[in-house]
């Protein structure tokens, strides 16, 4: 890789860091072709973006970043040794990439978490069930919104029970005149 193709590298590492809401450094030794094909395409249909890239170039972007992991700039560089595969999470969802990896973890081990930044708060892999368990950003709003909707449910049936109530006092009522 000549001098130019790595700073052209370097700016497409910084513009991923840049879009990203979370980053997650995996460690990858070990997959087989079929595993690492099955987790890119888990990534891939999560809408994640998964790419395995020299460490060296990693460092070179964070050093030009000036977003939310410039900040964390020397943690990550401690782990960018060895073989490094980076997920880019969006911010439609930056939890869902925990929940992958710890599905794949617990069926073999493998990949490894090395560390997540998510929302400026930094994971280690003892910490990978933590952050899976986490709620996505989806199931928080639908859990706003089922909040939300209880109440409306609950008038709607106490107005419903008053009606019905009504009905049966007017029909009542109705029989005894008729008798």
């Amino acid at each position: 890789m000549n001098k130019q193709d790595k700073e052209q590298a370097v700016l497409e590492i910084k513009e991923k860091l840049d879009n990203a809401a979370g980053i997650y450094l995996t460690d990858f030794s070990g997959l087989t072709v079929a595993q690492t094909n099955e987790l890119r395409d888990e990534l891939f249909n999560a809408k994640v973006e998964y790419k395995v890239l020299k460490n060296t170039l990693v460092k070179k972007a964070l050093e030009q970043c000036n977003n939310r992991f410039s900040a964390q700039n020397e943690k990550i560089s401690e782990f960018l040794k060895g073989p490094t595969g980076i997920i880019f999470a969006s911010d439609a969802d930056p939890v869902t990439p925990a929940k992958i990896i710890k599905k794949f973890f617990d069926k073999g081990e493998k990949p490894k978490l090395k560390l997540a930044l998510v929302e400026d708060v930094a994971y280690e892999s003892k910490q990978l069930n933590q952050l899976a368990s986490l709620p996505t950003k989806l199931e928080i709003i639908s859990s706003i919104v089922g909040s939300l909707h209880a109440p409306i449910s609950g008038i709607v049936g106490s107005i419903n029970a008053l009606m019905r109530d009504l009905a049966s006092v007017v029909e009542e009522v109705a029989k005894k005149k008729a008798s």
